[in-house]
């Protein structure tokens, strides 16, 4: 199987090309530039150094979220696109997934991306499994919530995090690589091989939280909604 996998989830854009098991290609991009711009340059530079055509894919894998955004919108159009056009398989991958897939420890994974104010979109894995859904919420409480663990390691965006979380879980590690505390297409690929493909027209990017100007409309609009979570969408 051709698998074309992407992310543009944060500041970091990684497109990744495989057959089967096989790495074909890969780009890194850790600065920060407009992914909607460089994205589609980045794949087709990947596939034509590869000399993989187009139609000859089989699937997109795309990072589903959390993460930016408006990077998130950009990468799940642009896979829900190509799938549709190209008549192939589409399967979203987490960001926190790919992030903790890039770690192999004996432990508890607890991947982090700045969701700002000291909050964060994290999850918890153990043996390339998730034990506990991916959240949006006070970097704190989390820490609350494993001072009881041992083998603890933090990984992805932990810039502004380390302090406290050295203060709170004086027990935990970090992954000091920076590459592999960012998301990783190759791992968003080899996730994304085993998974069941979705709906391209029905598939949306993950956020885990609300738009900040959702909202305020909604604080605005409570009582057209009732308990339709999908109000905004539909109109």
């Amino acid at each position: 199987m051709k698998l074309l996998a992407f992310d543009t989830s944060s500041q970091a854009l990684s497109v990744a090309l495989t057959e089967d098991e096989h790495l074909l290609g890969k780009i890194d991009l850790n600065i920060k530039k407009n992914h909607s711009i460089t994205l589609m340059p980045a794949i087709d530079f990947l596939m034509t150094n590869a000399a993989i055509r187009p139609e000859e894919l089989d699937r997109i894998a795309v990072a589903q979220g959390p993460g930016s955004y408006t990077g998130l919108r950009i990468a799940v159009t642009t896979a829900k696109t190509l799938a549709s056009t190209l008549g192939i398989d589409l399967v979203g991958v987490s960001s926190l997934a790919a992030i903790a897939a890039n770690v192999t420890v004996t432990g508890k994974v607890v991947p982090l991306i700045d969701a700002r104010r000291q909050n964060v979109y994290a999850g918890i894995y153990e043996n390339g499994t998730s034990v506990s859904q991916e959240q949006h919420m006070a970097l704190e409480q989390l820490l609350e919530t494993l001072k009881n663990e041992q083998d603890l390691y933090f990984t992805g965006e932990l810039a502004n995090f380390r302090e406290l979380i050295a203060q709170i879980l004086p027990q935990a590690k970090f992954v000091e690589n920076a590459e592999r505390r960012l998301p990783n297409a190759y791992q968003i690929a080899r996730l994304g091989a085993g998974y069941e493909p979705v709906n391209v027209d029905a598939f949306v990017p993950e956020y885990l939280k609300k738009v900040e100007a959702e909202e305020k409309w909604l604080e605005t609009h409570a009582e057209n909604q009732g308990n339709d979570t999908h109000y905004i969408q539909k109109i």
